[in-house]
């Protein structure tokens, strides 16, 4: 049976980000299953793109109305209340999939949070992309986790793993860049690993942290072992991380879920990540988990992988099995099977 689906997300492209991507995986997956699928956002054109749905940019009311009466379900990635509302008025079966926390970026909870929180019990289904999401934001939700892109993050069997650790993100301070120097550096002062050349950092991104992180690589002494590579995409991103043998992600703040230490292991990296939010989920037995914000813990972390070969083995054999349940096709797979199952 052919669906339509209204597809609601509250960004899409050119904006450039996790739940925008999901939200073009998810509609072309739908659509690729025989479905039509009509896509809702706030989001401006401002570039050319062909995708296989069609797109309707900053609708108006009487077009909300329009496109609410022709769809069969309604599918927010992520909660839209301005796109969904309309939704009150014709009652079609509906799923919401949440991909971060319902809260202020404070954790504070506002007025417009709570709307969606009521929202949520509205939906036909709500799906969460880690348990901790599931556990904070809505407790019957179904959890399906966040894919990688298996066509574009993969093992490049001529690159030779060189380096030793690596960093991929924003340079915030809530993403902990700023930790992976610190403990690099209590790594780096002992003797045996001064000498050997692989012990580096490389830390790819860029943001409002950079200038300060960089001050502290020359204060400590460190500009021959870390570097800062900026912003990498692409082949060149995919090249870059799998020169690299372990991924730190070591997240001040409580990740939704944590899909840069699935692309890591998919590019061959084992992953060193804080136990807050959905890390945990991200990297399942593949990995190992440290107090968030622990300096110490990271460091005993990357002494304890470093200095364990078999630990390694077992580490890089639990990821093939943990990366085959989190391929976009697998993944899309699910989604596919709760829209479908509403009829």
């Amino acid at each position: 049976m052919a669906l339509k689906i209204l597809f609601l997300s509250h960004n899409f492209y050119p904006v450039v980000g996790g739940i925008e991507t999901m939200s073009d995986l998810l509609a072309s997956a739908f659509v690729e299953a025989g479905h039509q699928v009509h896509l809702l956002t706030h989001t401006p054109e401002s570039e050319t793109k062909d995708f296989p749905f069609l797109i309707v940019r900053n609708p108006g009311m009487s077009r909300l109305l329009k496109e609410h009466a022709w769809a069969d379900v309604v599918f927010e990635n992520n909660p839209c209340l301005q796109l969904s509302l309309p939704g009150i008025f014709f009652g079609k079966p509906s799923i919401i999939a949440l991909h971060t926390w319902i809260s202020r970026s404070n954790g504070k909870v506002s007025v417009r949070d709570m709307l969606k929180f009521l929202w949520l019990k509205r939906a036909s289904k709500v799906i969460s992309c880690s348990d901790a999401i599931r556990k904070r934001c809505f407790s019957s939700s179904t959890v399906i986790s966040n894919p990688y892109r298996e066509n574009v993050f993969h093992i490049v069997p001529d690159i030779l793993k060189t380096k030793k650790f690596l960093f991929v993100g924003r340079l915030v301070a809530d993403k902990g860049a700023d930790l992976a120097v610190q403990a690099f550096n209590r790594i780096f002062i002992k003797d045996r690993i001064r000498e050997d050349k692989s012990y580096s950092l490389t830390i790819i991104g860029d943001g409002p942290e950079r200038e300060s992180i960089e001050k502290s690589i020359l204060e400590l002494g460190l500009s021959e072992r870390v570097t800062l590579k900026g912003v990498l995409s692409g082949k060149s991103l995919v090249d870059c991380i799998n020169e690299h043998e372990i991924i730190l992600v070591p997240s001040v703040w409580e990740e939704p879920f944590g899909l840069v230490a699935l692309e890591g292991m998919a590019c061959g990296c084992i992953p060193i990540v804080s136990n807050g939010g959905g890390l945990p989920d991200a990297i399942g037995r593949a990995g190992l988990l440290f107090e968030r914000g622990n300096v110490n813990a990271l460091v005993h972390c990357m002494e304890k992988l470093i200095n364990n070969e078999t630990l390694q083995a077992q580490l890089r054999k639990a990821a093939v099995v943990h990366l085959s349940s989190h391929t976009s096709a697998f993944i899309l797979k699910r989604y596919l099977n709760e829209v479908e199952s509403l009829f």
